[in-house]
Order: structure tokens, then C-alpha cells, then sequence
């Protein structure tokens, strides 16, 4: 059995957060309401519904967290503590039949704390590697912006080579490797701001929010029933996933529309408001998370609604921007003066 999501629908959950107006397809007309479809498996429509039974009413930042993981980068979620980051990451790795490891950094927290390192063994006369909480399928750095920089720096490698190094030797993570880092955006005493080359590494950087008061008693409620995260179970498999975002790579991206992203990303660098654009990490970035949202709406080519929808997400936390202005808002400014090829 095959379910099929047509855009008007997937489309419908980035209205609830704000719509874009006036967006328009590559040959300048009005984006059709009838889109071509393609066939989505049942895994990925059961994953979406096993997330929203433990996160109630992110609906957004669930569709968010996938685009980082299918499309093979990394998340940052930017929130108050006790909105459902933890939760969030759990779920997603109880779903995906994955191993899950949490790392709360604090400032005494060690670089082999992250990565593992070599123990003596007695008995067998040798060292003995034991791994550190890195060697899992989804990691949960919490409160990274807790740790020093020198712990921040053991993730560096890890993020983007898939691989850690000690003692000279390089071992492999398990695929796939997916981390969610989070940070408090209002408490900065004894915290270490991730440094650009930090920030560089995450695909997308969100903020869950606070639930609507709605949101909030359904959370009461669930309380008096059995306890959904430990009875979640897998929708999908390690391979599957790695399948996933091989399709993923394969959605049609045209030359008009890897011009504009072009555009887009060159003109963060020649910003008078911005003083570090984004870097060409940062582009390839945008470019496979447009083709993942794609992918997860049903489609086989990507549109620009794609970028315009996912460029906040994806460049504003790789920008410095100049006398405190804020990065969101210049990108949107962005979005309404670059235009559309």
C-alpha cells in the first residue's frame, strides 16, 4: 500500500506558522494548486504520526527535524528548556529503531567525554578503546553552548566526517548518525556561543516554542495514560532511512532554481548588514534540504516555494549580522529582494 501527500496538503503546515506571499514558480506564474505527485511510503506517513503521538502540536518543527535528517545534515533547536527537545530526540530515535544517546554538556565536560578514549587493560596487557555517547544513531547534545569550546571542537569532526579520532586511530560512527544539539537562547551566564565554524556544521537551526494553551491541556491529559514514548515503536528501519535519503538526493533541483539559492547565499555575503555571510557549506546545505522537503511533500523536482521556506531555517544562524540587527529578519528582506530567475 502506497500513500501519496499532494503539495496543497503538505503546504497547509507551513501556512499555520506564516505564510509566503506571493510566491511563484520558475516560469513566473502563480504556484498551481493541482502539482504533480509522486508515491511516499507508508514508513514515512507512519513516522510523521508516530512523532506527533509524543510531541503534541509541532507539527512544523517534526516536518523540520526530518528535512535535517533525511537530507544527511544536522539540527539546532534555539529554546527555553522544557518544550519537548529531549522528547523530540528520543522519539525520533525509538521510531527509526535506533540507538539513542544523551550528552549533557557542562563546562567540566572533556573532549573524551565525546569521543571515547583508550583504557588500560590489565588482563589483556593492552589498551582498550571504549566509545564514547558519538557512537549512536541519534545523539542529543543538550545545552551545548554549556561546554568549552575545546569539548565543543571534539563534535567538529564527528558532524561532517561521520568518523572520531583517538590516539591516531580513526573510528567509524554508526550510519546513519544524526545529532540534535540544543541551546538556551536566555541564559548566557556561564555559557561558551557556539563559534561560526560550530554553527557552520548544523543543516537547520528552529525553535519548538512554547505549546498553545490548547497544546498544553492535551499534554495534561496524556499524563493520565500509559506513557506514549515507551511504547513507540519503530516505523522505520536503519536502511530504510539510508534509502531515504538516497532518494532524496535523486529530487530534480533545476539550473534556474540552483541560480537563485546562488543568489540568495551570495547576496548574505554583500550584505551592508551582514558581516560574515554564509559560507558554500551553507549552500550546499539549502540545496539538499530543498530537495528533502520536496521529497517529504510528495514531489520529485523541487520550486522555489521550497527555498523561500526553508532559507530562514537554513542560512540565518550561519550569518553574522552587523550592530546587533537580526539574522531572520535580514534573510526575509532577503527573500523579498532577490529575485526569482
Amino acid at each position: 500500500m502506497q500513500v501519496f501527500f499532494d503539495y496543497p496538503r503538505a503546504r497547509k503546515t507551513r501556512e499555520i506558522a506564516g505564510p509566503i506571499r506571493g510566491d511563484r514558480c520558475h516560469h513566473g506564474a502563480e504556484s498551481s494548486t493541482k502539482q504533480p505527485r509522486i508515491a511516499m511510503t507508508d514508513p514515512i506517513e507512519q513516522l510523521i504520526q508516530n512523532l506527533g503521538r509524543t510531541i503534541v502540536g509541532k507539527s512544523e518543527a517534526i516536518r523540520l527535524v526530518l528535512v535535517a535528517l533525511f537530507s544527511g545534515g544536522h539540527a539546532l533547536l534555539e529554546d527555553v528548556p522544557g518544550v519537548g527537545k529531549t522528547l523530540l530526540a528520543k522519539s525520533l530515535a525509538r521510531s527509526i529503531d535506533g540507538q539513542f544517546q544523551r550528552l549533557q554538556c557542562t563546562p567540566d565536560l572533556l573532549p573524551s567525554d565525546v569521543t571515547g578514549t583508550n583504557i588500560w587493560n590489565p588482563r589483556s596487557g593492552e589498551f582498550v578503546f571504549m566509545p564514547g555517547p558519538v557512537f549512536a544513531n541519534v545523539v542529543l547534545a543538550d545545552e551545548i553552548n554549556r561546554a568549552t569550546p575545546r569539548t565543543q571542537s571534539a563534535l567538529l569532526e564527528v558532524m561532517e566526517e561521520q568518523q572520531v579520532t583517538v590516539d591516531g586511530v580513526s573510528r567509524r560512527v554508526p550510519s546513519p548518525f544524526f545529532v540534535i544539539a540544543t541551546q538556551n537562547p536566555v541564559e548566557y551566564q556561564g555559557t561558551f556561543p557556539l563559534p561560526e565554524a560550530q554553527m557552520d556544521r548544523f543543516a537547520l537551526a528552529l525553535s519548538l516554542g512554547y505549546p498553545t494553551e490548547l497544546e498544553e491541556l492535551q499534554m495534561l491529559q496524556r499524563l493520565d495514560l500509559s506513557k506514549p514514548t515507551e511504547e513507540l515503536g519503530p516505523c522505520l528501519s536503519l536502511e530504510q532511512v539510508q534509502q531515504l535519503r538516497q532518494q532524496c538526493a535523486t529530487v530534480r533541483v533545476e539550473p534556474h532554481l540552483q541560480q537563485y539559492m546562488l543568489s540568495l547565499v551570495r547576496a548574505t555575503r554583500q550584505d551592508e548588514e551582514i558581516l560574515l555571510g554564509a559560507s558554500p557549506r551553507g549552500t550546499v546545505a539549502l540545496h539538499r534540504a530543498v530537495q528533502a522537503i520536496a521529497f517529504l511533500e510528495g514531489r520529485d523536482y523541487a520550486i522555489p516555494d521550497d527555498v523561500k521556506y526553508l532559507a530562514p531555517f537554513v542560512l540565518a544562524h550561519r550569518l553574522i549580522p552587523a550592530g546587533g540587527r537580526k539574522a531572520r529578519l535580514i534573510v526575509d528582506r532577503l527573500l523579498h529582494t532577490v529575485p526569482i530567475p
